[in-house]
């Protein structure tokens, strides 16, 4: 790829990663603004903003500011130094937290209200009986729970935890009101932060936020001093784990040390009200060592994450959604053997239009059958109440091989990951943490069992996590097979995570960080090829993020060279499609709909001879370099031809397709003139129609199909 990297590698072909991934939060944000779409499900979405933007800084602005402080200048693909990047981070931010409360006053408020649900965001707003509830609420409930700290010449600025809310005032001594001092109390993250309160309206829900029965009832945490103003106010800290793997001689005991540091990282935003008294800010400012820039000063509640506590409130479905439930698989027969009915053929999954029952009870009915003799999975986020890691401990206790490798590095997972680490080792299960410098990202499962024929393995694949709770709202597809090649190469794979062996060679698995990287660039070759020769070439992808310079300019070559490449990215994407004399041929679009788009799905028509790939594995640089993960053929045609209708039922949707162009933005599709097909509602509709005409008649056609625009 010398050739490529020397002309395709000009930093106006790319966007930066970071500004890429704003783009995408204000595409979640267009949910939340769309009047089409129930009340309460798009305050979902804008919550799910705040929830994004916070990780954001946590990770990615904090790795910024880390670079900035240690005089790293390198600039990134879209030729930004670290120091530039956050200047253009701060100013979008700064934007998108504007419009996000412009939504929640403008909007929500509003139409809240008309629909009987009352926010009261001062706690002026109550009248003599709600003020008298709420007082009596904060005495018995929440008086008992409070810490107020003051700060003076004998007490220090004490530390303020990650992400908490709390309520900063200013305080005098009644007996000498000269001088003021800074007093802190934390709003308890144990109490609910949405309080229910007697409502002065008919069959109205009246709501009231923790942090404000506190500020109504401030006087009574420091009975000897006048107050003088309290606002709330939250700090964001820098939570981004630096582990030295070489040197850590345990690294479950690392990872819970590096844990706790993680709430007392240096601040990097601190989030106010507008109203803030400005000696409040600037003790906050002094004592946070907090830049002007990095204060977001919000016309509102701080923290909208909230916003998900109304979304589960009783009696308000007709503002939301109707919950689909998600289908049994096509042709998969729940009172046949499972084991049976893999050996008879591959069984695609599309969570969840399909539901994850196969993929439990794949793990579930291996722990209990006599003849299963190993269970070997990789874990990189759970559930809370994981029914695998119950069926994985019990096929320990009932004397099977078990293998369980544990990501502890899955980033905000590692304390759960930590549980039940340590849960399946008390089982008996043989626990591996992960490899040193790597992430183990990939996802699958190999089942060994004897039967009459002598050992078969059976494999579960997937893009998604082993997460019960997750692949009801994230969709992902899942592959079960007996095939032997596979089998073969999932045994290689858990030696390798297990020891230190390595395979000579691989039959139909690729994996990185060993050669996955190699095998991308020469299936995009291969189509560039294709097309120098004249033959028809064609690339679908369909992923996350889209970050790797080499991925991008091989792409940018096949598209030179006539290749037409279709690309499915819902988040970041450093790719800049329809530019001239570069990448006139790809087209780049984002699905942001009521399910989290997550399967990861390459295509390559290859002169006729389609190849299907699924895997675990994004394009960047982390996933094909840092990371252990599994790209799987599909090999089935049938389940080929499924997916390609699955990829053109996305490259064909009017309703929540975002095409991104040139210049790094966004644009709905114009639905003038053109079918108006929402693709998850087509896949809930169709999964609910198989699964209704189960054992009828397969000549039946179930949709009018959708013209081809190829």
């Amino acid at each position: 790829m010398s050739t490529s990297k020397s002309i395709y590698h000009k930093p106006t072909y790319y966007t930066n990663r970071e500004l890429s991934w704003i783009e995408f939060n204000y595409r979640v944000l267009s949910e939340a603004r769309d009047k089409t779409l129930p009340l309460l499900e798009r305050l979902k979405f804008l919550s799910i903003t705040a929830s994004n933007l916070d990780e954001f800084f946590m990770i990615r602005v904090a790795s910024l500011k880390d670079m900035v402080n240690a005089n790293y200048n390198k600039p990134d693909i879209a030729g930004l130094t670290p120091k530039e990047q956050l200047d253009k981070i701060t100013v979008k931010t700064h934007e998108l937290v504007t419009i996000q409360y412009n939504t929640f006053n403008r909007s929500f408020i509003p139409q809240l209200k008309q629909n009987k649900i009352e926010i009261i965001t001062q706690y002026e707003d109550l009248d003599a009986s709600q003020s008298a509830y709420v007082d009596q609420y904060f005495q018995t409930d929440v008086y008992p729970v409070l810490t107020p700290m003051a700060v003076d010449s004998s007490r220090p600025f004490p530390l303020i935890r990650n992400k908490s809310l709390n309520i900063g005032a200013l305080i005098c001594d009644k007996k000498s009101s000269v001088a003021y001092d800074f007093a802190t109390v934390q709003v308890p993250a144990v109490l609910p932060r949405v309080v229910q309160i007697p409502s002065t309206k008919p069959e109205t829900t009246t709501l009231i936020l923790l942090e404000q029965i506190i500020e109504k009832n401030i006087n009574s945490l420091f009975l000897n001093y006048d107050v003088i103003c309290a606002y709330p106010y939250r700090v964001m800290r820098n939570a981004d784990l630096t582990i030295d793997e070489d040197e850590a001689a345990d690294l479950l005991n690392e990872i819970q040390k590096q844990l706790k540091k993680r709430q007392w990282g240096e601040a990097i935003k601190l989030e106010v009200e507008d109203k803030m008294d400005k000696r409040l800010l600037k003790i906050l400012r002094k004592e946070l060592h907090i830049k002007e820039e990095d204060i977001y000063s919000v016309n509102g509640p701080l923290d909208l994450t909230f916003l998900m506590k109304l979304y589960g409130l009783d009696g308000f479905d007709h503002l939301k959604k109707e919950k689909y439930t998600p289908q049994p698989v096509k042709g998969l027969n729940h009172e046949e053997d499972l084991f049976t009915q893999i050996r008879r053929k591959d069984i695609l999954l599309f969570h969840p239009y399909h539901t994850f029952d196969p993929v439990v009870d794949f793990v579930r009915q291996a722990a209990k059958d006599p003849n299963v003799l190993a269970i070997k999975q990789t874990l990189y986020r759970v559930s809370s109440h994981s029914p695998i890691i119950a069926s994985l401990a019990a096929a320990a206790e009932n004397g099977k091989q078990v293998s369980v490798l544990v990501e502890l590095k899955a980033r905000f997972d590692e304390e759960n990951n930590i549980i039940w680490a340590k849960k399946l080792e008390k089982a008996g299960c043989h626990v591996i943490y992960g490899l040193v410098g790597l992430k183990t990202h990939s996802k699958i499962t190999l089942v060994v069992r004897k039967e009459e024929d002598g050992i078969r393995r059976y494999v579960h694949l997937g893009t998604g996590n082993y997460n019960d709770s997750t692949a009801k709202l994230y969709t992902d597809m899942g592959l079960l097979t007996c095939s032997a090649p596979i089998g073969e190469d999932a045994t290689a794979v858990f030696n390798m995570l297990s020891g230190y062996s390595e395979p000579l060679s691989w039959n139909e698995l690729s994996l990185a960080p060993l050669w996955l990287r190699d095998k991308f660039l020469d299936l995009i070759k291969r189509e560039t090829l294709h097309a120098k020769n004249g033959d028809k070439a064609h690339i679908i992808a369909k992923m996350n993020s889209l970050c790797d310079a080499d991925i991008i300019a091989a792409l940018y070559e096949a598209s030179c060279a006539g290749v037409t490449i279709e690309l499915i990215i819902r988040g970041i994407c450093c790719l800049r499609p329809g530019l001239e004399g570069v990448s006139e041929n790809i087209t780049v679009r984002s699905i942001v709909g009521n399910f989290l788009e997550h399967a990861r799905i390459f295509y390559f028509y290859n002169n006729g001879y389609e190849e299907i790939y699924m895997g675990s594995a994004d394009w960047m640089p982390r996933n094909l370099d840092k990371r252990v993960e599994i790209l799987f053929p599909v090999e089935d045609e049938s389940l080929r031809d499924e997916i390609k209708d699955i990829l053109r039922i996305q490259l064909q949707d009017t309703v929540k397709a975002h095409i991104l162009k040139p210049d790094g933005s966004y644009d709905k599709i114009d639905k003038r003139g053109k079918v108006r097909l929402n693709s998850q509602e087509y896949f809930c509709e169709k999964a609910i129609q198989e699964a209704s005409l189960v054992n009828s008649v397969h000549n039946n056609r179930l949709f009018e199909p959708i013209e081809s625009e190829e």
